[in-house]
């Protein structure tokens, strides 16, 4: 994100804007006028809703060619982006009201398959029973795909539904419904792996800027830095979202495991020859996409990133994270609440207590790591070291949520197949590293010929693959 103006925030929605006008002048041309007096003030009256309703019906009815289907599709689109937020609602539910599986056809279906005599009349039954249960607004949403960017049209409809859906919970039949839709056209087989350099379009890093969700690109330098030569950054893109990235991965050619994002990041440090360097380290993974929440594309996406370096640069020895632990102050002051046992050792109380120049209690300890002035403090730090790092140990490889771990950064790399390797104090003294889990900072090592059977074991029974260290600074 852009440090000046301070607003992070600016790009992403500068960038929106140009996304939208662009949307808008490529459709321009395509649209009908049936909507051309509707959502005047972007809101939708209740008249305006009952015209909005017939155009649906029109759509399905498939009145008129190809043309006329793509001008009304374009006219619902240009409507719906030109709506504002209580508008776009309106629209979403009348699309949700009316426009399901119709119940007669799907109890007709389900009547012939279970009358069916013979195996080929059961197929076709089956068939027909598969057509039924699909509602009608999914055929009409998949006019949406003929248009320019049609297919990004509906990613951000779906993220649309997705937030009204909380004030709204039947907008989130229209979220399913499109999730169904997406699974099948963002399989991982239709997507295309990319490497993204300093030569890329300008759109497209502008989109690295404002996508960044792990350690906010600051400028223009910054994101140069990201992109030299001993950097790489690799993103997965769909052939009908050719500038949208939907996950990318930043990665780091450097020798030994890296332990601290700030040394990683810092500008001044020397270029390595990549012939030079015997480690990758991936230090940012972002989802960019909000409409496609729930279609993985992570797991392959670090198993190709893998191949292609191990191909390019055969001296790569090793293959880790630098990973924040986002949830570990959250666990630890639910965890002091709750009067979990061990919270602090006999020994580790003595030496806060000596730090602080008063008794220490483990009731103090959510307050004292509120002010991140302690770890400027070599005494104070170097007493919370023991049981900080110890608790977060505990915290990655026993914590549950739902029977997988709680941590959502370890669920990913953990059911990708890595262990949970070391943990780095201080690895991350950013305002939201010290926030997130008292600056500590965790790698995950994708040791190859482990791969597989630690995804196995996770998968299976919930293994947690650790190092040595880290198991034993967690049971101790």
């Amino acid at each position: 994100m852009i440090a000046l103006p301070p607003a992070g925030n600016l790009l992403s929605g500068n960038l929106l804007e140009k996304g939208l006008r662009g949307l808008v002048d490529a459709w321009r041309g395509m649209a009908g006028g049936e909507t051309a007096q509707l959502g005047r003030d972007g809101v939708l009256s209740a008249r305006d809703g009952e015209r909005l309703a017939k155009l649906f019906r029109d759509c399905l009815e498939e009145k008129g060619g190809e043309v006329t289907a793509r001008a009304r599709a374009a006219s619902l689109g240009r409507l719906y982006l030109g709506l504002n937020e209580d508008g776009k609602r309106g629209f979403l539910k009348i699309l949700v009201g009316d426009y399901g599986a119709a119940s007669d056809a799907v109890q007709s279906a389900i009547d012939a398959v279970l009358k069916a005599a013979d195996p080929v009349a059961r197929h076709k039954a089956e068939r027909r029973l598969r057509l039924a249960l699909t509602p009608a607004r999914q055929r009409l949403l998949t006019q949406f795909t003929a248009l320019p960017q049609g297919v990004k049209f509906l990613v951000d409809m779906r993220a649309d539904a997705a937030r009204f859906a909380r004030e709204a919970p039947e907008l989130g039949i229209l979220d399913a419904d499109l999730e169904d839709l997406f699974t099948g056209w963002f399989d991982i087989g239709f997507l295309e792996l990319q490497r993204i350099t300093w030569n890329s379009p300008a759109a497209l890093l502008e989109k690295l800027i404002a996508y960044e969700a792990v350690h906010a690109i600051e400028s223009w330098d910054d994101l140069r830095n990201r992109l030299d030569s001993d950097r790489r950054c690799y993103a997965f893109f769909h052939p009908r979202m050719p500038l949208e990235p939907l996950i990318f991965v930043e990665v780091a050619l450097v020798r030994g495991i890296a332990g601290n994002v700030q040394a990683l990041l810092d500008q001044s440090q020397p270029v390595l020859e990549p012939g030079q360097a015997d480690t990758a380290i991936f230090y940012s993974i972002s989802n960019t996409q909000a409409g496609l929440r729930g279609i993985s594309f992570g797991n392959f996406l670090i198993k190709r990133v893998v191949d292609d370096l191990s191909r390019e640069l055969p001296n790569l020895k090793t293959f880790s994270t630098l990973s924040p632990i986002p949830g570990f102050r959250a666990w630890l002051n639910e965890a002091i609440a709750d009067g979990l046992p061990n919270v602090v050792k006999a020994s580790e109380r003595d030496a806060l207590s000596a730090a602080l120049g008063k008794r220490f209690s483990k009731g103090m300890l959510p307050d004292l790591l509120r002010d991140t002035s302690w770890a400027d403090n070599e005494a104070l730090a170097g007493a919370l070291k023991a049981p900080l790092t110890r608790l977060c140990a505990r915290y990655l490889l026993t914590a549950q949520s739902r029977g997988k771990p709680r941590d959502p950064v370890a669920r990913f790399h953990l059911s990708n197949g890595s262990q949970v390797h070391r943990l780095n104090w201080l690895g991350d003294r950013s305002k939201k590293g010290f926030k997130e889990s008292a600056g500590l900072m965790v790698n995950y090592l994708y040791r190859l010929d482990d791969i597989d059977a630690n995804h196995e074991r996770f998968v299976r029974d919930g293994t947690v693959a650790a190092s040595g260290e880290v198991r034993k600074l967690a049971e101790s």
